[in-house]
């Protein structure tokens, strides 16, 4: 590291359960934010100031002024821009030794396993369940680490799964069957704050993950109340109906 970067990261060097072997495996480690709304901008942006040497960020929506309560890396001038490429002019200006590589169209089938594949860590910022249900299934397959989130109304979720140590329960165990409705800020609305918490704590756990420092969870989930200003955890176990663990399991065996 050079004498900018060691004074950059100074306060995180100090630090004897991270020091300089946890910043240089941030500075090797690449993390893929899909999703750049409520939850993804502010991950990324402070994977970007935490100094994450690579982020891929992928999102095919353009910035609304309505998302501009929430996503408060952006500006009322990029307004119309593709949400990816408006983040990426951003993070730039913070902190422009990190690579940013954007996708801009929603990620699906073989673009999704290949951004999933090149990816150390895995964070889902979408909004939608269909969405959900795809990247668990990319990650479970390639065994990928994934931090997933979710914030509506007052209320807001978030669960890890190491899926590079342990495969169940996954994301669909808790979550067989959801509708897209269901899970739609625009219909039941969105407190700002409670997204920009939620999506902290993503980036918390993925800085985690990335540089090999603190302990992440598998497959606990953790429930925010921001009315009453309250957490709980629940530890999750595997659904033996869940399909995607069905699916995992018969290539297991099929590889055995």
């Amino acid at each position: 590291m050079n004498e900018l970067e060691l004074d950059r990261y100074s306060r995180q060097l100090l630090l004897p359960n991270f020091d300089i072997q946890g910043q240089l495996n941030l500075v090797q480690a690449k993390v893929l934010v899909i999703g750049l709304g409520g939850l993804g901008n502010i991950a990324a942006t402070y994977l970007a100031t935490s100094g994450v040497g690579h982020l891929t960020l992928a999102d095919g929506d353009q910035l609304e002024s309505s998302n501009l309560p929430r996503q408060v890396l952006y500006d009322e001038s990029q307004i119309g821009l593709n949400k990816v490429e408006a983040a990426a002019k951003q993070i730039a200006l913070k902190n422009s030794a990190v690579k940013v590589e954007v996708i801009t169209h929603k990620l699906a089938d073989a673009s999704l396993l290949k951004a999933v594949e090149q990816a150390d860590v895995v964070l889902d910022c979408t909004d939608n369940f269909t969405a959900r249900q795809a990247i668990n299934r990319a990650c479970l397959s390639l065994k990928k680490p994934l931090v997933s989130a979710a914030a509506i109304r007052w209320e807001g979720q978030l669960v890890s799964f190491l899926y590079d140590q342990q495969s169940t329960p996954c994301y669909e165990c808790l979550y067989p069957s959801l509708s897209d409705q269901q899970l739609s800020c625009n219909e039941s609305g969105i407190v700002a704050p409670v997204v920009g918490l939620l999506g902290v704590y993503q980036a918390l756990e993925a800085l985690k993950l990335a540089s090999g420092c603190g302990k992440v969870k598998h497959g606990v989930l953790r429930l925010f109340d921001g009315f009453e200003g309250s957490w709980r955890e629940m530890r999750l176990t595997q659904d033996p109906e869940c399909s995607a663990c069905a699916i995992e399991n018969s290539e297991t065996l099929e590889k055995s």
